[in-house]
């Protein structure tokens, strides 16, 4: 069965709200966590302490059947993005509820990515505005309106500031950003913008 491994030192431990969350899990220093992680395992590694972004990036190398989630202190867009440039699946406040956390296990166990919707507007147009994803192509993938909405999910719009700035409802921001996640394959919006910055078959309009 998969565990929970907390990354531990002399100064970093869990949180008692993680230890609640995963009365099962451990805590582990580097110099031991090769002995005890396992394919499928969830390593949580705390933000903030000397070079922990190079060392996040190890670790992803070092344990690819693992899935590595970054807790931080002080939650930062940019830190966000950061992390998970290097290849975390997730990222959350240290201190967060247990149920949040469980639910960042069952996102990451599954495959998907996780960063909590206070977040994610600001990693969007944080990572938006990093992979520069605009790109013309002569067929595109979405229709003219979805590729308005694909453009303001990128520039970190909300669906509610995206319905008022182009003048349409709520609702059909929902059902454009339905049919956008299905024609590109896409989960949610951090997934659609690292999509739109890979692949040069989606023309968004530049304004």
């Amino acid at each position: 069965m998969s565990q929970n491994i907390f990354l531990c030192s002399e100064t970093v431990r869990p949180s008692t709200r993680w230890l609640d969350a995963f009365p099962e899990g451990g805590c582990h220093e580097q110099r031991t966590l090769a002995d005890a992680a396992r394919p499928g395992d969830v390593i949580w590694v705390e933000a903030g302490h000397g070079d922990w972004l190079e060392n996040l990036a190890t670790l992803v190398q070092t344990f690819s059947a693992c899935h590595l989630v970054v807790v931080s202190m002080t939650p930062d867009s940019a830190e966000a993005v950061a992390a998970l440039d290097r290849g975390a699946r997730a990222y959350c406040h240290a201190l967060a509820v247990p149920s949040v956390f469980r639910d960042v296990e069952l996102v990451v166990r599954h495959g998907g990515l996780w960063v909590g919707p206070e977040l994610m507007a600001r990693v969007v147009g944080a990572a938006g505005r990093a992979l520069a994803p605009h790109a013309e192509a002569s067929q595109p993938l979405l229709s003219g309106r979805e590729a308005e909405v694909a453009h303001e999910v990128v520039n970190g719009l909300s669906n509610k500031e995206i319905a008022a700035k182009l003048g349409i409802t709520e609702r059909t921001v929902k059902a454009h950003m339905g049919a956008i996640f299905e024609k590109l394959g896409v989960r949610d919006r951090l997934q659609l913008v690292l999509r739109l910055s890979e692949h040069r078959d989606v023309s968004l309009p530049v304004h």
